[in-house]
C-alpha cells in the first residue's frame, strides 16, 4: 500500500471523510495531477511541481489544504488563510465534511492551476 493511502486510512473517520472528499474534488478538477507523499503528508503535484498538500491537524481539529502558490491567488481571499509565518502558502481549512464549500474549493483549484 502506498504511503498516501496509509496516511488517509490511518486517520480518524472525521479526517478521513474530509480528506477523501477533497481528494475527489481536486482529482476531478486538476487532470494529470499526481498525489504523492512528501514531507509526511499527501501532496498534489501538477506539471511535476508542488501544487497543494493535505494535512490533518489533530491538534487543531482541521484539515489544511495548503496551496504552494497561495500568495499569488487573487480570488477567494476571505477564505484563504496565511499564518504561522508562511510566505508562499495559503490554505483552506475544514473542521467537518459539511463545512466544505465545493464551489469555493473548485474555484481556488482552478485559479491556482492557471499559475502553472
Amino acid at each position: 500500500m502506498k504511503p498516501t493511502d496509509l496516511y488517509i486510512l490511518n486517520q480518524p473517520d472525521k479526517f478521513k471523510d474530509i480528506l477523501l472528499h477533497i481528494i475527489s474534488v481536486i482529482e476531478n478538477n486538476l487532470p494529470n495531477s499526481t498525489l504523492e507523499y512528501k514531507w509526511n503528508v499527501p501532496y498534489f503535484y501538477y506539471k511535476k511541481k508542488p501544487f497543494c498538500y493535505l494535512n490533518a491537524s489533530h491538534k487543531h481539529g482541521f484539515v489544511d489544504v495548503g496551496f504552494a502558490k497561495g500568495f499569488q491567488l487573487k480570488n477567494n481571499l476571505e477564505y484563504l488563510i496565511a499564518d504561522n509565518g508562511r510566505n508562499t502558502v495559503k490554505s483552506l481549512r475544514y473542521k467537518s465534511l459539511e463545512e466544505i464549500d465545493s464551489d469555493i474549493l473548485i474555484s481556488v483549484v482552478k485559479e491556482a492551476k492557471l499559475l502553472y
